[in-house]
């Protein structure tokens, strides 16, 4: 089984880290099993404080009911709680049983501080989410969680 170090390694988002700062963010997250057909984060609702990343496992992302976008590991999703405690934009169901690790947004916002140039990539991919609002949703940036 890879470490949380290895799963984050599948991220863009943190694709900059080196393996020092991979390792710190790593003691950061929480790993979560998930059953097949929960909803791990749900439209409208403020549904956590937290940035998901898939490790294992599969699961869709719905607004409105409609499917809008797949997650696989190395996916990632919750971007804008990262930033802000708003509602969720989309719903993410588990299709399968996943095996997913959460990071908090105090846990983060310190993360980040320490390692600007995290947040500056965040920040180029939340401009992104945004930009493609009116886009038809791409497999990595499905939402805007």
């Amino acid at each position: 089984m890879p470490s949380v170090a290895d799963d984050l390694k599948r991220v863009p988002l943190f694709g900059s880290l080196n393996d020092r700062q991979r390792r710190k963010l790593a003691r950061l997250c929480r790993e979560r099993q998930v059953n097949a057909g929960t909803t791990i984060v749900k439209e409208g609702l403020m549904s956590g404080v937290g940035f998901f990343v898939v490790a294992e496992g599969e699961a869709a992302v719905t607004i409105g009911g409609k499917e809008v976008a797949h997650l696989g590991p190395g996916d990632h999703f919750g971007e804008l709680a990262l930033i802000t405690r708003q509602e969720r934009s989309a719903s993410v169901t588990a299709q399968t049983p996943m095996r997913c690790l959460e990071i908090r947004f105090w846990d983060f916002r310190d993360f980040a501080r320490a390692n600007p140039d995290v947040m500056w990539k965040l920040l180029e991919h939340v401009v992104a989410l945004l930009s493609a609002n009116d886009q038809t949703p791409r497999r990595r940036t499905a939402t805007r969680l």
